[in-house]
């Protein structure tokens, strides 16, 4: 940090009031008034609005939200719209003829396909029925039926387009905004911005299944905090052992004596946050209290023993093993009714470059009925009202096949220019599909959203002005959406 922005810093209330909490009660009386403060501390650190109106760029809420959290099914490897949702029954009559130059308009390729002499039309092998909505009805995929069957809770995006187009920085970018990593992720913006709902669990929570197909890399630094405060990045729950590393305490080792030792180190840093003013510390403070916590709050949360009969049916068997989709969906849930602010959960094993049709299958019954069942579930509670739901990956896929194509066999390489989402619950158009593509689901040709559109929206649904959740970084106010975004009310209800 520069000297100017430190000089300033040490004269906000903030600061001083961190100082002095910190000087005259040390461990848990120093986190409880740090708790007190929260909000109006934040706001004598807030940065002047860049546009020169003088007012603050505060945290939310900035007006009454309509959801209060997000459950956001991230689908790593990026699933085929044409094979799931994007129906396009004329392309039967195209197989194995060449995506026509006026279609493709010289548009970027992978290097994966780059070297092709053909780019073969693939139809999509699979069957698609049509599912009411609350407009003229919903083309789902024969692999989605349990999904289909809720097309009148869910508002399917046709229209998405990235800019990457390749895994890495596409995932990137649908995390955190930007292609470069180092950005916080939605999750930790959303902790920023809206705070705790509950102190005995973390505001952002990870959950990842493995899935089935080519495993692309997934890096921590996706549910990051980047530059944020270190106690808003995201959790991540394991699937083996104990959820969390050490939940436990070593043998021989009390609660009472856990406390105090964590008194002692809150003591510890209380001194060294005097002498050296630095924030990380509270944020240190903060982070052990909160593992103190989890040690109680864990165990009970992951223990699904208390779920009826007809709750785990509706999940399916796969619910009983930890770590799969299913499980997931259910853990999600749980930390969604206990006030967990974001929920992430990654399914790995969506890259089909090839034996698409098979692999796309099998990834497909590893998800259909878990997603399907949180949100029959979420809204027999009262919940998904006020529960954002978001299903995406990182991009689309080619109408043309990658290598050999046959009647039963093709692969899809990677494809930004166009793809499909959907979104349910939170304020949501239930029922509705927005944008459309082309006959080839190649080109966008009504309504396209990009990103940046996308993550203003959902803000927007959680009462927050995308264009003043902002954070002074290195003397810029940064923002999830950075200078973009656009708040699609085409599709609020």
């Amino acid at each position: 940090m520069h000297p100017v922005e430190e000089h300033y810093l040490d004269l906000t209330r903030r600061r001083f009031f961190g100082v002095a909490a910190n000087s005259i009660g040390a461990g848990m009386g120093a986190c409880a008034l740090g708790s007190l403060l929260g909000r109006a501390a934040m706001a004598a650190d807030a940065p002047k609005d860049a546009a020169g109106g003088g007012g603050l760029i505060l945290p939310g809420p900035h007006f009454k939200p309509k959801a209060k959290r997000v459950i956001y099914l991230h689908m790593e490897g990026a699933p085929s719209q044409l094979d799931l949702f994007d129906y396009k029954p004329e392309l039967r009559q195209r197989f194995n003829q060449d995506l026509p130059d006026s279609i493709r308009q010289g548009q970027r390729l992978t290097g994966m396909t780059s070297g092709q002499t053909r780019f073969p039309v693939a139809p999509s092998a699979f069957r698609f029925s049509k599912y009411a909505n609350n407009q003229d009805g919903a083309w789902v995929s024969e692999v989605m039926p349990n999904t289909g069957a809720l097309a009148k809770e869910l508002c399917f995006i046709h229209s998405m387009h990235t800019e990457a187009i390749n895994h890495e920085p596409g995932i990137t970018f649908f995390q955190t905004g930007n292609q470069q990593p180092g950005r916080p992720s939605f999750g930790s913006w959303m902790s920023y911005g809206l705070g705790s709902a509950n102190a005995n669990l973390p505001t952002f929570v990870v959950l990842i299944t493995q899935g089935l197909g080519n495993m692309q890399a997934l890096s921590a630094r996706f549910w990051g905090a980047g530059f944020l405060p270190s106690e808003h990045q995201g959790c991540k729950l394991r699937s083996g052992g104990d959820p969390v590393l050490f939940l436990k305490d070593a043998d021989g080792l009390k609660r009472e004596d856990r406390r105090r030792m964590l008194d002692l180190v809150g003591e510890l840093n209380a001194k060294e946050m005097e002498k050296s003013l630095d924030p990380e510390i509270r944020a240190r403070v903060a982070q052990y209290e909160m593992a103190y916590r989890m040690q109680m709050s864990v165990p009970e949360l992951t223990d699904f023993s208390d779920e009826d009969q007809e709750t785990l049916d509706l999940y399916g068997p796969d619910v009983k093993k930890p770590g799969t989709f299913a499980a997931n969906c259910l853990l999600a849930r749980r930390l969604s009714e206990r006030g967990v602010r974001f929920v992430q959960l990654y399914m790995r094993g969506w890259d089909q470059h090839g034996n698409l049709p098979k692999e796309l299958r099998d990834q497909c019954n590893a998800v259909d009925r878990g997603q399907a069942a949180l949100i029959t579930d979420l809204k027999r509670r009262g919940l998904l009202d006020e529960t954002l739901i978001l299903w995406a990956g990182e991009f689309g896929r080619t109408v043309y096949s990658q290598g050999t194509l046959t009647a039963d066999n093709y692969g899809r390489d990677h494809h930004p220019r166009c793809f499909t989402v959907w979104l349910a619950g939170g304020g949501v158009k239930p029922g509705i599909s927005y944008g459309k593509t082309d006959e080839f689901s190649y080109n966008i040709v009504e309504n396209p959203m990009d990103v940046h559109d996308l993550h203003a929206t959902m803000l927007h649904l959680l009462g927050m002005d995308h264009s003043k959740l902002a954070y002074r970084h290195q003397g810029r106010d940064f923002r999830l959406t950075d200078v973009f975004g656009n708040v699609r009310k085409e599709i609020l209800a």
